[in-house]
């Protein structure tokens, strides 16, 4: 299934990608109306999300073009800061489908489009909330709870969500700002201390450590992946 989004933020854009793909939508990303009217004129799309504020032509106004030119067919998704009743409604009476408020929440933005797909006659066969397990880790996204060995540990809500997006990217290097804007929403500053104490409380509860089968790993200047292990000692420096 495909997922086009209008979106002129790159965070946002990269956002709508990591949630969407791993979630097993196909996601196409375009950062000016023009560029996106015109995909959604060679290609078929299942759903679309489309900001407000835009540089050259209004999310409003697209909406427009999509309902004149394509009809009441394609489930259309508003993602907008403006929250009031007013635009709201506004947002509704000029063809939307739903409604989202930024910042986004990954759990929120998935089960909207679940229900407009299914409304639209669109079976959805997404895996992404299902338990898993990796090394001696069970995670399971739904009751947001990790064992070890057994061991039912309850996490915070963003160390949850810190951890979740790890084991979901083992192996892979995350860098700083994707981190924040996935778990947070947003960019933190480089100078907070929010992220390395989240990251040094998930790697002391989950006992991120060789001898578990997992580590935590820092890249200077570039972000942090967490890496399977076959308990060695050589590497780069762990987050402490």
């Amino acid at each position: 299934m495909k997922i086009a989004s209008l979106e002129d933020d790159p965070h946002q854009i990269n956002l709508f990608r990591d949630i969407l793909t791993q979630a097993g939508y196909a996601f196409s990303g375009y950062a000016d109306g023009r560029t996106f009217m015109a995909a959604l004129g060679k290609e078929q799309f299942d759903l679309v999300l489309l900001d407000w504020h835009l540089p050259e032509i209004t999310g409003e106004d697209t909406l427009r073009w999509i309902r004149a030119t394509l009809g009441y067919h394609l489930p259309v998704i508003f993602v907008t800061s403006r929250s009031s009743e007013e635009d709201l409604v506004q947002g509704l009476r000029s063809g939307a489908d739903d409604y989202l408020i930024k910042p986004v929440r990954r759990h929120e933005l998935l089960a909207r489009i679940d229900a407009l797909l299914r409304r639209a006659g669109v079976q959805t066969t997404r895996t992404e909330d299902a338990p898993f397990e990796i090394a001696g880790y069970r995670i399971d996204p739904i009751e947001r709870t990790v064992q070890l060995q057994d061991q039912t540990i309850v996490l915070p809500a963003k160390e949850f969500d810190l951890a979740l997006l790890f084991f979901q990217n083992v192996g892979r290097l995350m860098s700083r700002d994707h981190i924040t804007m996935a778990v947070w929403n947003r960019e933190v500053p480089a100078t907070s201390r929010t992220l390395a104490t989240h990251l040094s409380n998930i790697r002391q509860k989950l006992q991120l450590r060789p001898e578990n089968g997992v580590r935590l790993i820092s890249s200077y200047a570039l972000g942090y992946r967490l890496e399977l292990t076959h308990h060695d000692n050589n590497d780069e420096s762990t987050v402490s």
